[in-house]
């Protein structure tokens, strides 16, 4: 009987007695291993040195149409870096602008756009009395910052196992004109790992919003991070089922290579139909006179098609997959049958997402960091960072090495039994 919620008393006392004392050893390593963000590691990072190479002071430095990337111009992005970015996004080249380094901070200007200029004509955001955003949980503490920043009413949409809550989606946006967009990490989401279905893809792209500015911000920021070469979910293109449906100003799609090459300086788009395009350009023909076309070209020539980027994340997966196994392997072994938390077992991307006991989360964490393994925060992965239930912790395995993960992910189980066996103690 291993369950911890049918031991007795007298049990659970001996078996905390027992843990302590392993937590005071790993105290007594004095580790000091950060894993509160999704950072790649040094190693992933050597992957990407050849692009560093891909250019000299004697290479041709003029895009496929002449663009001379070292000049002024090209706001859209060279040719060649829209090409790439469509390939990866799986869409067309026409429906892509390519920016700086960062996808997050397209969303960011997206959503300040909105605010003060509004979308396609629609009232400005800071002219309106309320506005909301759907946000699905657990998701990215990054997406809900960016919305909190601005003062919008955030509101919980539980994930299932194949996206979202559609049907709740599905009825608070055709009822509330107030609500202007939710936030989608389609493909291996943040923190969970889903992959959205056809069906959901499918709904996201007929949905009826009683708000005409309604956009879905469409985060694919994992498209061709995969695990598994032998197991890789695909997913539906947004872009051309909201056409499909009669929505193609529906949905915002973004992407970067900041997990790709290197992550801070890769390169971002963002997709979306023309005349989404066009509005965002009035914007960006007074922000910018273009972004580092010689990055972008950097990339292309150095990816040249999504047949070299998908050769490129094998090798990012090889780096990966152990140090995830790793930790659902020692998940398994320490906790599968004492009923202490539950945990998913991802494909891909960046992130496994831990539940525990409720009301044990930030407990955990901080036991943790007293150990010296930081996490990221208990309720980071909710809107305004409250855990309503106190159960969610993001697990991000890339920055540690595979020794180091399965140290912290040892820590991690003792502080997990500790802090389930002081709730069970304290009932």
């Amino acid at each position: 009987m291993n369950q911890y919620s049918q031991k007795s008393k007298e049990e659970l006392l001996a078996l905390k007695e027992e843990l302590e004392a392993q937590y005071e050893k790993k105290k007594a390593l004095n580790l000091q291993l950060d894993m509160s963000r999704g950072k790649p590691g040094t190693s992933q990072l050597n992957i990407s040195m050849g692009i560093m190479d891909t250019l000299s002071s004697d290479s041709s430095l003029l895009a496929s149409d002449g663009t001379d990337c070292r000049n002024y111009g090209g706001l859209d992005g060279i040719p060649e870096a829209r090409q790439l970015m469509a390939e990866m996004m799986g869409t067309l080249p026409e429906h892509v602008i390519v920016f700086g380094n960062a996808s997050l901070t397209i969303m960011y200007d997206a959503i300040s756009r909105s605010y003060t200029h509004g979308v396609l004509g629609s009232t400005p955001w800071c002219k309106l009395d309320q506005i909301k955003f759907l946000c699905p949980v657990p998701g990215y503490d990054r997406h809900f910052a960016i919305t909190e920043r601005f003062g919008i009413e955030m509101i919980n949409i539980p994930m299932n196992e194949d996206g979202p809550d559609m049907d709740l989606v599905e009825k608070l946006v055709s009822s509330d004109a107030a609500i202007k967009g939710i936030w989608c990490v389609p493909k291996y989401s943040n923190p969970q790992g889903v992959c959205y279905s056809d069906e959901t893809v499918r709904r996201f792209a007929n949905l009826k919003p009683a708000a005409d500015d309604f956009r879905i911000y469409w985060d694919n920021a994992y498209a061709i991070h995969h695990l598994y070469e032998d197991n890789q979910p695909e997913i539906l293109d947004i872009i051309s089922e909201c056409e499909k449906a009669g929505n193609p100003n529906l949905v915002y799609e973004f992407a970067s290579t900041s997990k790709v090459s290197f992550s801070g300086a890769g390169i971002a788009a963002l997709a979306t139909s023309p005349a989404n395009l066009e509005d965002v350009k009035k914007q960006l023909t007074i922000q910018t006179i273009g972004y580092d076309k010689l990055n972008q070209l950097r990339h292309a020539r150095f990816f040249k098609n999504l047949d070299g980027l998908k050769a490129h994340m094998k090798k990012h997966a090889n780096e990966m997959r152990p140090k995830f196994e790793i930790v659902l392997d020692i998940l398994e072994k320490e906790l599968a049958d004492t009923g202490t938390g539950t945990w998913t077992k991802p494909l891909g991307g960046y992130f496994i997402s831990f539940d525990s006991m409720e009301g044990c989360a930030k407990k955990i964490v901080e036991k943790c960091r007293e150990a010296g393994v930081v996490l990221t925060n208990a309720g980071a992965t909710f809107p305004y960072g409250n855990d309503p239930n106190d159960t969610n912790i993001r697990i991000a395995p890339s920055f540690p090495t595979p020794e180091e993960m399965a140290q912290a992910t040892e820590l991690f189980t003792l502080c997990v039994k500790l802090v389930s066996i002081e709730k069970l103690l304290a009932k």
